[in-house]
C-alpha cells in the first residue's frame, strides 16, 4: 500500500508497505528495522518468534516517548517481560499491525513527538 507523504521532508516518513517491506522516504526497506524521525537502523530479531528482552532494551537509548511495534500483517502481542525495560523507563509501547504503525508513526513524528517504530516481518 502506498501512503501519501507529508511535507516534512527533513523527517523520516513511511511512504508505503507490503507483506515483507516498508517504504521510508520512498525507499523500500526489508528486514527488521528501528525507525525514528531522523534515523533508520537495522534491528536484530529476524521475526516475532525471535524477540528477546535485549531487543527492546536497546530502544531505551533512543529516548522515545512512545514505541510502536509493528508485528506484520496481524497483531501479535509479545510477553510483557520482553519489553519491561521500556515500561520501567516510562516509555509507552503500542502494538499493532505494520500498516497501522506506518500511519501512526507519520502522524506522531509529523506532530513533533519523539516516537520509535519497530518493524517486524514473519
Amino acid at each position: 500500500m502506498k501512503l501519501v507523504q507529508e511535507k516534512n521532508t527533513h523527517l523520516n516518513q513511511f511512504t508505503g508497505y507490503g507483506e515483507d517491506w516498508v517504504g521510508v522516504n520512498g525507499e523500500k526497506r526489508y528486514g527488521s528495522l528501528i525507525v525514528t524521525a531522523v534515523a533508520v537502523d537495522l534491528w536484530r530479531p529476524a521475526g516475532f518468534g525471535d524477540l528477546l528482552r535485549e531487543d527492546f532494551a536497546v530502544v531505551v537509548d533512543y529516548r522515545p516517548e512512545v514505541v510502536l511495534l509493528g508485528t506484520g500483517s496481524r497483531n501479535r502481542f509479545p510477553l510483557p517481560a520482553l519489553y519491561r525495560d521500556l515500561t520501567d523507563a516510562g516509555i509507552g509501547i503500542e502494538i499493532m499491525d505494520t500498516g497501522a504503525v506506518c500511519r501512526t508513526f507519520n502522524a506522531l513524528a509529523g506532530d513533533g513527538r519523539s516516537v520509535v517504530a519497530l518493524v517486524l516481518f514473519g
